[in-house]
């Protein structure tokens, strides 16, 4: 695909006008094609990775079908399926491959298993944050690397949302040295769990709808999930009572759209421009989500639960940063693909990290009151 990350001017009055012309029809959206022609509305199923409805994540999902369906006026409509009513969470991308669906709703790191360069455009342990990562896929090269990793499976990659930072999880145990993390049960997916592993922990994954189970039952030691907003949602407070940070593991996760690249081409121009604007909305209206709810959670955490709100040691960090670099070089090491996609993920951090540093951590550090 060489459409560009985001349309250009040009494209985006075409299809303004288009739609403005779309609402003045009499007849009703299915009369609503390119140049005043008759077409059939289209329907398409969206498979998620997450529970229905489940905050950020899984009404996230449902706000991307709402926006297609009314930048469309209702040409394309998307019904939402949540984790396991159509197909179970970790197979939304085979799904997606296969055309039994048209839409995943997902992350990237899921997949690893099939291509190990994905994780880059989810998240990497001490990476990019989400402005800066919306940088490096719009305009510094990463969205194309994106659609190569995924072309030889039918798949078509969108971001559409970002959880922001998120938090290093929730504990059964007091973590106060590396001696803490050896032997560690915890779910935690991607790159993080493999750096993890090397630390002499023990790395899982589990669907959200069986994390609060697995961490009461002792199952797992430990879990990690996205932040205060969706962690007080599932009521992970109550079966650990350590709540750590920072989110070192996940410091800007994507949230993905992905769409089965035949029913994509097979949309007339303008539809596809509704697909791909709709995730730039949903891309930047997920994030905003997640801001100010992690915030009012954390406070619920804190003030009405009683949660203890913990920092990961100085000495536990600097070796999992460590070893963080350990590993994607000797990932990339043994895969082309994955080598290119680091080198141009390792460039483009180290120039904005150089920015980030005088820009947003200066005024960070500099906040008081």
């Amino acid at each position: 695909m060489n459409r560009r990350g985001f349309v250009a001017a040009a494209g985006l009055a075409g299809t303004a006008s288009l739609l403005a012309a779309c609402r003045r029809q009499v007849a009703g959206p299915a009369e609503c094609a390119t140049g005043g022609e008759q077409s059939a509305a289209i329907e398409w199923k969206m498979v998620t990775a997450w529970p229905r409805d489940f905050p950020g994540l899984g009404t996230g999902a449902n706000r991307l079908a709402e926006y297609i369906g009314r930048l469309s006026n209702g040409r394309l409509t998307v019904k939402v399926y949540g984790g396991n009513e159509l197909v179970p969470p970790f197979e939304v991308f085979d799904a997606v491959e296969r055309g039994t669906v048209e839409m995943g709703h997902s992350t990237s790191y899921y997949w690893k298993g099939k291509v190990p360069a994905a994780q880059f455009f989810c998240t990497t342990p001490f990476g990019l944050t989400a402005q800066e990562i919306n940088g490096w896929l719009y305009y510094g090269g990463g969205w194309p690397l994106w659609r190569e990793a995924y072309a030889p499976f039918g798949i078509l990659p969108f971001p559409a949302g970002n959880s922001g930072v998120q938090m290093a999880g929730w504990f059964s145990r007091e973590i106060k040295s590396l001696d803490d993390l050896v032997g560690l049960k915890m779910r935690i997916p991607g790159l993080g769990g493999e750096v993890l592993e090397r630390a002499g922990a023990t790395p899982t994954t589990i669907p959200a709808s069986e994390l609060f189970t697995a961490l009461q039952t002792g199952t797992i030691d430990a879990t990690e999930w996205v932040g205060p907003y969706n962690d007080l949602a599932l009521g992970l407070f109550r079966a650990a009572d350590y709540y750590y940070y920072p989110g070192w593991q996940e410091t800007g996760s994507v949230i993905e759209a992905l769409v089965n690249r035949q029913a994509f081409e097979a949309l007339p121009p303008d539809l596809q421009d509704v697909v791909e604007i709709a995730c730039q909305a949903v891309n930047m209206d997920v994030l905003s989500d997640f801001t100010v709810r992690n915030a009012e959670a954390l406070r619920t955490l804190e003030e009405e639960h009683g949660v203890q709100v913990r920092a990961l040691p100085a000495d536990v960090l600097r070796e999992l940063q460590r070893l963080t670099w350990e590993t994607l070089d000797e990932m990339a090491a043994g895969d082309e693909l994955f080598a290119r996609i680091y080198e141009s993920y390792r460039a483009y951090y180290d120039s904005v990290k150089a920015w980030s540093r005088i820009a947003e951590q200066q005024i960070l550090d500099q906040r008081v009151g």
